[in-house]
């Protein structure tokens, strides 16, 4: 039985996704880490002998320490995190544990670079819709939390990318993160980072019926679609659209994750009817 300190791979999987997720922090030893170059959804890397030092990143939130086993280089290092007053817990049974249930992984060769500061950097067309919404949602629940996301006049997209090292996406230019055939950017993402479980491709599907105009692919895309024309209209400043929808996406992905098999029945049947 885990201990008050740990958190099964069955609890963290309905947390990762949420806006509720602790900070995961995966601590295996580059040998362990080479072995499976792949990380727990949305979890950074770091090195348990300098988290005295990097501990302090996550002042005011909780975090999850993932190392193979979940032994003692993660309790160690969630040791050190609640001695600087973090909440910290440990993952039962560590990666090896989440990989053979088996849960998503993303695989790092899929990741684009990370700035010297550690998040990754990506940008895109400026007046977001859909695509442009859904792949940020995506990165930050389940690839890096800290990405950050330029929005930038449809022409300069590439030669800012090339100036700032940033990574484009969703612009009409054969590059790896864009439309391939007749998936959007989203659908390629998902596939990429090894994010193909039931719900999200649920999810895929609603926002490719709506990027593409396909409304027959989904019930829902009319709705999405709808919804993000709506909020387009509503803010003029990019950022401030993209923290509204992510409030949109986190609403999807639980209604495809939890609820597609509940109704709403107002007003209610009269007994004898």
């Amino acid at each position: 039985m885990p201990s008050l300190l740990e958190i099964s791979p069955d609890k963290l999987a309905r947390l990762i996704g949420t806006p509720k997720c602790p900070v995961l922090v995966d601590v295996r030893t580059d040998e362990d880490f080479d072995a499976d170059p792949r990380l727990i959804p949305g979890s950074l890397r770091r090195d348990y002998r300098l988290v005295q030092d990097w501990g302090q990143d996550f002042t005011g939130r909780s975090a999850v320490i993932i190392c193979q086993r979940g032994k003692k280089l993660s309790h160690g290092a969630a040791a050190w995190l609640r001695h600087a007053g973090i909440p910290a817990g440990v993952l039962e049974g560590g990666f090896e544990a989440w990989a053979e249930a088996p849960y998503p992984a993303v695989p790092v060769s899929a990741m684009p670079k990370r700035q010297a500061s550690g998040h990754t950097l990506w940008v895109t067309r400026a007046r977001p819709k859909i695509d442009r919404i859904a792949c940020p949602w995506l990165i930050r629940r389940f690839v890096d939390p800290n990405a950050v996301f330029l929005f930038v006049a449809p022409a300069e997209v590439e030669a800012v990318a090339d100036r700032f090292d940033a990574t484009p996406f969703d612009i009409d230019a054969p590059i790896q993160w864009s439309h391939r055939g007749d998936h959007c950017t989203f659908d390629v993402m998902v596939q990429a980072f090894g994010l193909e479980t039931e719900p999200m491709l649920r999810l895929a599907t609603i926002v490719r019926g709506a990027d593409t105009s396909r409304l027959d692919l989904a019930p829902e895309a009319a709705g999405l679609l709808a919804v993000s024309l709506g909020l387009s209209r509503m803010y003029a400043d990019d950022h401030e659209q993209l923290q509204a929808g992510m409030l949109l996406y986190d609403a999807f992905y639980r209604w495809c994750r939890d609820a597609t098999g509940e109704t709403h029945n107002w007003p209610s049947p009269k007994k004898g009817a």
